[in-house]
């Protein structure tokens, strides 16, 4: 009897070692999968040339299962919502509109009361401004880690996150940051919008022959030339 309960013990420890080997081999396979996985995202976002319908697939599916797949869902939402708002800043910043602003084409289009460039200036020194905010935000802990606080993770996965994901917040800001660079623009946009309200405040002293602007004010001529020049040497 003794031996048959001793064996049942060794076959119920055997088991029960199975089970957590398996568990720990699993557990392994899924964080080997999620790293990987992060890898590849990064190794897209900064290559040379942007794929960008690779970088979509990869941020919208799931290769992990469990803890491990919440940790991936809430690391490539974040990703997601950073790309979305650098997405919107590369439109504004490739646009031609603001190129376009000081144009003999755009005076005789808009001119001489210029209320849809005046609407654009507005329109797009805002939103400038708001893409910008949020892409400082998103490299705070605070931001970062709303991704995944609310998750119910215990902390060992919601440590994998913050150190092995998100890594060095600002180190990271350093790298992408994009401050000066809306600054540049949006000062040009206030300075565009100086040479549109003298425009707009002086319709009688100017004209357009051919692909000219004419004069007709000394004064208005001088602030215009001195309004222009001051872009210019941006």
């Amino acid at each position: 009897m003794k031996k048959k309960v001793l064996i049942t013990i060794l076959i119920i420890v055997l088991i029960v070692i199975g089970i957590f080997a398996y568990l720990f081999i699993s557990d392994m396979q899924q964080e080997e999968k999620l790293q990987a996985e992060i890898t590849e995202i990064e190794d897209l976002t900064n290559a040379e040339n942007i794929d960008e319908t690779a970088i979509k697939e990869r941020l919208e599916r799931t290769v992990t299962k469990g803890d491990y797949a919440t940790v991936e869902q809430s690391y490539k939402s974040y990703i997601k919502d950073i790309l979305e708002n650098l997405t919107q800043i590369s439109e504004i910043l490739n646009s031609e509109k603001i190129t376009n602003i000081l144009t003999i084409e755009n005076y005789q289009k808009d001119g001489k009361e210029f209320k849809e460039t005046k609407n654009y200036i507005n329109t797009t020194r805002a939103n400038l401004e708001e893409y910008k905010t949020k892409h400082e935000e998103f490299f705070t802990d605070e931001k970062a880690m709303s991704y995944i606080n609310d998750k119910g993770l215990d902390s060992y996965y919601v440590d994998l996150y913050k150190q092995d994901m998100i890594g060095d917040l600002e180190e990271q800001y350093n790298e992408v940051s994009l401050e000066s660079s809306l600054n540049e623009l949006i000062k040009i946009l206030d300075d565009s919008e100086k040479v549109i309200d003298l425009l707009s405040q002086n319709q009688n002293d100017w004209k357009i022959e051919g692909d000219t602007i004419v004069f007709y004010s000394e004064n208005v001529s001088n602030e215009y030339d001195k309004l222009t020049n001051e872009i210019k040497e941006e």
